[in-house]
């Protein structure tokens, strides 16, 4: 695959980064078993020789972990990169709306203006930098006015510590406050060929207002990944085991998917991931793909699929499949 990576801007901020951008929660261990920095940082080295130029962390990935960890992979090389992170999951204070406990404190959800100012001079210290690209309020707060929130962006934003505005686990309602208060460039939310919700309740009005998405769990925690059929099991506290996404009824489902994109993949040289993830970013609404890697070979898979041009043809032929098999997936 020769091509280019494709690039989108990034709502109406000017600011372009590749389609697909490398997300770090794995790389903070949190969640996902501990993590092997120097592994991290050659993956981050390795995502960005291979034309990534969009990294995604947030202080709460490990506590600050991920952050430092970008931070170190980025030296050097920090003008080359589109940096985004996030704030509003805070543990500094006990302000705001209870969400939950990590190793026994308290995170809440809060997005005044005194704790975002707060937030971003953290994130600037651990990624070593003195700017974000792209500033995203991770989990919304239903205790401040979105004013108070937008107030607090824009003024970092006149200041020059962040470039443009993002919100993360929005409802429509969400979307139309900050699209009233301000200028809000993108929103970033899950969505696969198994998780369609957004499609019908937050796209339309992302279109609509030239507000970019950037979608995450493109392959579903590894269920589209083409590498767990229906013979897998899984053991010990994998959080894939008991989850109703991972029966055996839908891992069937899903290899009959992959049954169909298997001459696609084979026709371009590429794997069954690769083609879910240039599928995904040919939906309309949908600008970027988030994919994590804890790995060099990861990080080097995720990029190619930002290089792979589906012809029309072949993502009729996706669509339909995914309608055939996905339409009543469990879970």
């Amino acid at each position: 695959m020769s091509h280019e990576m494709v690039k989108r801007p990034i709502g109406h901020s000017g600011i372009e980064a590749s389609v697909v951008g490398l997300g770090t929660w794995a790389i903070g261990g949190w969640m996902w078993g501990g993590t092997d920095e120097a592994r991290s940082i050659e993956a981050i080295h390795a995502a960005l020789d291979e034309g990534i130029t969009l990294v995604d962390t947030a202080p709460a990935y490990g506590q600050g972990l991920a952050e430092e960890i970008v931070g170190k992979a980025l030296a050097g090389r920090r003008d080359k990169v589109v940096l985004a992170t996030k704030c509003g999951l805070i543990w500094h204070m006990q302000k705001g709306n209870h969400f939950f406990d990590y190793e026994g404190q308290p995170v809440h959800r809060y997005l005044g203006k005194d704790s975002i100012v707060y937030e971003i001079e953290q994130s600037l210290k651990r990624l070593k930098t003195d700017y974000i690209d792209h500033y995203i309020t991770h989990w919304q707060d239903p205790t401040t006015p979105v004013d108070e929130t937008m107030e607090a962006l824009e003024q970092l934003k006149r200041q020059g510590k962040i470039r443009s505005i993002g919100a993360s686990n929005t409802s429509a309602e969400d979307v139309a406050a900050y699209l009233a208060a301000g200028e809000l460039d993108a929103i970033q939310e899950e969505y696969s060929m198994v998780k369609r919700d957004i499609e019908t309740t937050l796209l339309p009005v992302c279109v609509e207002n030239g507000v970019s998405v950037l979608s995450y769990s493109s392959l579903a925690l590894g269920l589209l990944s083409g590498k767990i059929g229906p013979e897998r099991t899984f053991s010990g506290d994998d959080q894939r085991k008991d989850n109703p996404r991972f029966s055996l009824e839908n891992r069937r489902k899903v290899a009959a998917l992959m049954g169909e994109i298997a001459p696609i993949a084979s026709a371009h040289d590429a794997s069954l991931a690769q083609v879910v993830i240039a599928w995904t970013l040919a939906q309309p609404g949908i600008t970027f793909s988030l994919c994590g890697a804890r790995n060099a070979q990861q990080a080097r898979e995720n990029a190619a699929a930002g290089r792979l041009r589906l012809s029309e043809e072949e993502k009729k032929t996706i669509s339909s499949a995914v309608a055939t098999h996905l339409s009543d997936l469990d879970g």
